[in-house]
């Protein structure tokens, strides 16, 4: 599975017709990046957040495209039930799955509660919109799905702490949308997952993790990256990832372990 979709898949460009995206996520970084570049080529936005005072801020900040704020916590089955329906009703163009939520800490001291929130923000949720916003789009013969993981999707053999059902999540969403690029690309629907590194935004500050002293990356570029992207064809979208050809390898890697595999047992198994 490739970095890039094959060179006879053409990414959809904007168009001068009316365009319809819904950015999860929108009331702060990333997603609040994505809203206001959208709107700045004259997308107009159906923006999903918590926090109503911050969805009202980005109506007020982009007079000249409509702005309908959309108060629902993906944390829960009802804000994803009432995000869902709106997927199902609107003719969108674009869909953005941004919302996040990290919750860093050892598996065994993990709540369950704050496993399950982590699970529906960043696996239920971009999964049920998807199903809800799809079938229009095939209809239609044209939309754009972008997932928001991050580079830590490929740090499942690094060490690190604290991660693992976040790490789980994100690989959740390179996978599938890999899977979907493939299922839906010759239906006309350009399917996107944008793995950025660290990026200066709130996401780690609401945790209490001061990374100040720590280069990183604009939501602003990450969003230029991932609009390239798209025009590039590619499917797994790597901001800061100088050589692309790094993530062919990784994914050429993958199905030459998938090929691989026979129904005889492996050798190193057969011997006690």
């Amino acid at each position: 599975m490739t970095a890039h979709a094959s060179g006879n898949e053409a990414a959809q460009t904007p168009a001068s017709r009316e365009r319809l995206a819904l950015v999860t996520g929108a009331s702060s970084g990333i997603g609040q990046a994505f809203a206001h570049r959208l709107g700045a080529e004259g997308y107009n936005l159906i923006v999903v957040g918590r926090r109503r005072e911050r969805l009202e801020e980005l109506v007020a900040a982009l007079p000249n495209v409509s702005v309908r704020p959309v108060v629902a916590d993906l944390a829960t089955d009802t804000g994803v039930q009432t995000v869902a329906e709106v997927c199902a009703s609107e003719h969108l163009s674009l869909l953005v799955n941004n919302a996040g939520v990290a919750h860093y800490m050892p598996f065994t001291a993990l709540p369950a509660d704050k496993a399950s929130e982590l699970l529906h923000v960043k696996v239920v949720a971009p999964t049920l919109l998807m199903q809800a916003a799809v079938p229009g789009m095939v209809a239609r013969g044209e939309g754009i799905i972008i997932n928001v993981a991050g580079m830590v999707a490929f740090g499942g053999p690094a060490p690190a702490q604290g991660r693992a059902v976040y790490t789980g999540t994100l690989a959740h969403l390179v996978a599938l949308s890999q899977q979907l690029h493939q299922e839906l690309g010759p239906q006309g629907v350009q399917v996107q997952v944008l793995c950025p590194g660290v990026v200066a935004t709130e996401f780690h500050e609401r945790q209490g993790i001061d990374l100040s002293a720590m280069p990183r990356m604009s939501a602003e570029d990450v969003v230029t990256a991932s609009l390239r992207g798209l025009a590039l064809s590619e499917v797994v979208c790597a901001p800061g990832v100088e050589r692309a050809e790094l993530l062919d390898a990784v994914f050429g890697a993958d199905l030459v372990a998938f090929h691989a595999q026979a129904p005889q047992l492996a050798q190193r198994y057969r011997t006690a």
